[in-house]
Parts: structure tokens; C-alpha cells; sequence
């Protein structure tokens, strides 16, 4: 039954976001608000309302290791999992604009976690207001850079220009209670996995949740590599991890402060999305310099094998 909470939770999430991604898509058209902008606000925003809400819903149910484990997984996930295996399938060529702004940021705000955390075992309010007002920050430089080189993105959708208002709030609906009922499920069927296998939630929340929230990101990125089209771009899974960072975690601990309450979280799996976050800048410059070929796909893809294997041999 607990893996049927899962299942459903999941699925749930996944079509929540679909639905919410398009309506806000739709809704920033009719507001007049910029293709490029709705792209590198709105979309980012929509995309990381699951992991939002598991982590809004899981503090709020006394689990706070899920809270952060949800977006330390899915950072891992992001960067051995999904662009591993997209390198396998076909070499990613790496923009300029990865180590002039994009790395650094997920860089620093990686250590910013790490620091809010270790410095005294709670993310607190004031904590997540400063990652908030970071993120938009960030978001101002992003677009003013934007502007300047005339940058276009093709993940945005202009047919859903033309959606009608009632079409909007319907998708708008549909979303926001799939994606109540999906982290309320998957909360509740992850805490029960848990109590039944004998290990943490932090264990749960940072392979099984977080793959499951991955899971759009990668079945997207497989699908165009396999297709030959442009796959997911390294940019993109960037933002993502700096997103996950910055609002998924400073948003909820606006809402109820986070407390460190499993040892793990602090002594290794922040390390290991350290790590991963770190090793892409030497990875992009090894040998064919600014393309991810299969070989370091490959090395992403076992690293993450190795992170998983820990995991669960550490607490088994």
C-alpha cells in the first residue's frame, strides 16, 4: 500500500506540474510578459512547484529530513542521473555561459545551503529570505544578460498564446489540486516505506523521491537525445538545482523553519551535491573542452551508482 501512496503521489506531481507549467505559460501571454522572461521565471518557478510542495508538505508533517533530502537528491539526481545519461546517448555542447554565470551561482548557492545548515542545524526564516532575495538577484542579472546577447528559448510554447481564460483556470485547478493530493500522498507512503524497510526518511527522500521528481527532466532529456533533437540543455539543469535552492528551500522555510535532525544530511549528502556541482566545471574542460561527451556522461552516471549503493549499504 505504501508503494502504491508512492506511485500515486508521483504521478500525481507529475501531472500537477504538467498542468501548472502550461496554464502559467498560457496566463504570463496574456499579461503581456515576455517570451524570454516567462522562460527564465515563470517556467522555472512551475517546474519546481512539485519538489515545492513535498518539502511544504513534509515540514509541515514533522518530517524535515524529507524537506531538505528532497531537494539534496534531486540536485544529485539532476547532474549524475538525468545529464548522465543524456551525455551517454549523445555529447552536450556546453554554452559559455555555464562558467561566466551559471555554475558559479549553483556553486555558491550550494555553499550557501551548506553554511545556513552546518552554522547552527536550521534553516530558518531569515535563512530562506536571504536565498530568496539571492534568487532574484540572480534572476535580474540572468535576464539583463539575456537581453544584451538576444537570447531566444524554444522551451516555451507560443501556441499556448492563443488558450482562452477558462481553459487557464481549468489547467490552473486541475494543477494545484493534483499537486496537493500527489505530495500528501507521496509524504505519507515515503514516511511508511520508511518505518517498514527499517531506514530513514532521509534515505527515502533522497533516492526514491528524488528520482521520482527527476523523472519529467529525464524522460525529456532521453526522448530528444533518441530523436537527435537539441537534448535538455546543462544550462537548464543548472537553473534547476539553483532553483530547487533558493525557492523550493526558501520558500518553506519561510512558512516553518527546517531543522537538521538526521546526521547523514550534514556529514554526507550535502557532500555529494557538493561534489557533483563542483566536478562539472573540470568535467566541460577535459579534453574536448565545452562538450560532454559519453565518456564523461558515463563517469556522471556511475557516480551517481556509487552514491546510491552508499546510501543504502551505510543504512542497511
Amino acid at each position: 500500500m505504501s508503494f502504491l501512496y508512492v506511485f500515486l503521489g508521483l504521478s500525481l506531481l507529475i501531472l500537477g506540474g504538467e498542468f501548472l507549467v502550461r496554464s502559467s505559460i498560457a496566463l504570463s501571454f496574456k499579461l503581456n510578459i515576455s517570451k524570454m522572461v516567462i522562460g527564465m521565471t515563470v517556467v522555472s518557478f512551475a517546474t519546481s512547484a512539485p519538489e515545492l510542495l513535498v518539502s511544504l508538505q513534509a515540514a509541515l508533517d514533522g518530517s524535515p529530513a524529507i524537506s531538505i533530502n528532497n531537494v539534496i537528491g534531486s540536485n544529485i539526481a539532476n547532474i549524475g542521473l538525468v545529464l548522465g545519461i543524456t551525455a551517454i546517448i549523445g555529447p552536450i555542447i556546453v554554452s559559455k555561459d555555464f562558467y561566466k554565470l551559471n555554475w558559479p551561482v549553483m556553486l555558491l548557492f550550494s555553499f550557501l545551503l551548506y553554511y545556513f545548515l552546518f552554522n547552527d542545524n536550521v534553516l530558518s526564516q531569515t535563512e530562506g529570505f536571504i536565498l530568496l532575495v539571492a534568487l532574484a538577484i540572480f534572476l535580474y542579472i540572468l535576464i539583463k544578460t539575456a537581453k544584451k546577447e538576444d537570447v531566444s528559448l524554444e522551451e516555451v510554447d507560443d501556441t499556448l498564446a492563443d488558450t482562452s481564460y477558462f481553459k487557464i483556470v481549468v489547467w490552473l485547478i486541475i494543477g494545484s489540486v493534483s499537486l496537493y493530493f500527489g505530495s500528501d500522498l507521496l509524504v505519507e507512503g515515503a514516511k511508511k516505506i520508511a518505518t517498514n524497510m527499517g531506514v530513514s526518511e532521509g534515505v527515502i527522500s533522497i533516492t526514491m523521491i528524488a528520482i521520482g521528481t527527476s523523472v519529467p527532466e529525464l524522460a525529456a532529456s532521453v526522448i530528444a537525445a533518441v530523436r537527435g533533437e537539441k537534448a535538455i540543455s546543462l544550462g537548464n539543469l543548472i537553473g534547476s538545482n539553483i532553483f530547487n535552492i533558493a525557492s523550493v528551500l526558501g520558500f518553506t522555510s519561510l512558512i516553518k523553519q527546517i531543522p537538521v535532525t538526521e546526521p547523514q544530511i550534514l556529514s554526507r549528502d550535502i557532500f555529494w551535491m557538493l561534489g557533483f556541482a563542483a566536478v562539472l566545471l573540470p568535467l566541460v574542460f577535459l579534453k574536448k573542452k565545452l562538450v560532454l561527451s559519453r565518456f564523461k556522461g558515463l563517469f556522471l552516471f556511475l557516480g551517481y551508482l556509487v552514491f546510491i549503493y552508499l546510501v543504502f549499504k551505510t543504512t542497511l
